[in-house]
């Protein structure tokens, strides 16, 4: 097993390893890698559904995602990425093409626990584009002032699937859209490493909680200019076969697209609980 850094704040490449037959010093080797780097890219995976899915059982508590069309019938753990993508008709449906674009981390409106990670397994790759980006919340909460740090101490901030504009909430059943909101602090400590990173995202934010909607709008708006780092950051280009798990609890990420919406983009996916 060799692991080597992807970028100098975020990321390491992981070679010469078999996640379906890892070793238990191996594995200690690899969990804490990922603790220390946030995002782990593993080359050259070859896995059946079972094992994708035990793999994801090591890392913590595995459990379905929300949106119930993208479950795979038979594991509904497993969500199928990119298989949705098309209307009745046979046009994209853009709606679901545009999905995760913005910086977001995954789950902080989760309401069935804590949401650890998110493991992705490539299969079918577009001819061009549709990387995923990664940025290290450690380091852009080092990067705020001083006099804004210590405004956020205390600070808490609301989160829904849709956020505030509702964005996604169709596709949930009418049964999950109305779970409550779950109130995060702005500066978040690790559950396992005891650092403390900046927890914000944009993209399913509701509200500040106990503040006006004006003083509210004008943190959000500076926050959202101040939450990435661009030295902080790992451009992920995929390889057929690349696994890739990330900590939601100290970075956020996106979807690049810049792939034509005709192609196919399949991945794996497992969500992840404490």
């Amino acid at each position: 097993m060799k692991i080597e850094k992807a970028s100098p704040k975020i990321g390491a490449i992981v070679t010469g390893l078999d996640l379906t037959r890892i070793s238990d010093p191996d594995w200690r080797v690899l969990y804490q890698a990922w603790l220390d780097h946030l995002v782990l890219v593993v080359r050259d995976q070859e896995f059946t559904v079972p094992q994708f899915l035990a793999v994801a059982e090591r890392f913590g508590r595995l459990t379905p995602h929300r949106v119930l069309r993208t479950r795979d019938p038979e594991y509904p753990a497993l969500t199928r990425m990119g298989t949705g993508t098309k209307k009745p008709d046979g046009k994209v449906d853009k709606a679901v093409f545009a999905r995760g674009q913005g910086w977001h981390t995954d789950g902080p409106w989760e309401v069935r626990g804590v949401s650890k990670a998110t493991q992705l397994y490539g299969l079918e790759l577009p001819s061009v584009g549709g990387d995923t980006w990664f940025a290290n919340m450690y380091a852009s909460l080092d990067a705020l002032p001083d006099a804004l740090r210590q405004r956020l101490e205390g600070v808490t901030a609301e989160y829904v699937y849709g956020g505030r504009d509702g964005l996604g909430v169709d596709l949930l059943d009418p049964s999950d859209r109305d779970a409550p909101p779950v109130a995060w602090p702005v500066l978040r400590t690790h559950s396992e490493t005891g650092r403390r990173s900046l927890y914000f995202n944009p993209y399913h934010f509701l509200r500040f909680v106990g503040m006006d909607e004006a003083e509210g709008n004008a943190l959000f708006d500076e926050l959202r200019g101040r939450m990435i780092q661009e030295d902080a950051e790992y451009h992920h280009q995929w390889r057929r076969h690349d696994y890739v798990i990330w900590d939601n609890r100290c970075s956020n990420h996106a979807a690049a697209g810049g792939y034509p919406i005709e192609e196919r983009r399949i991945h794996w996916r497992a969500t992840i609980l404490e």
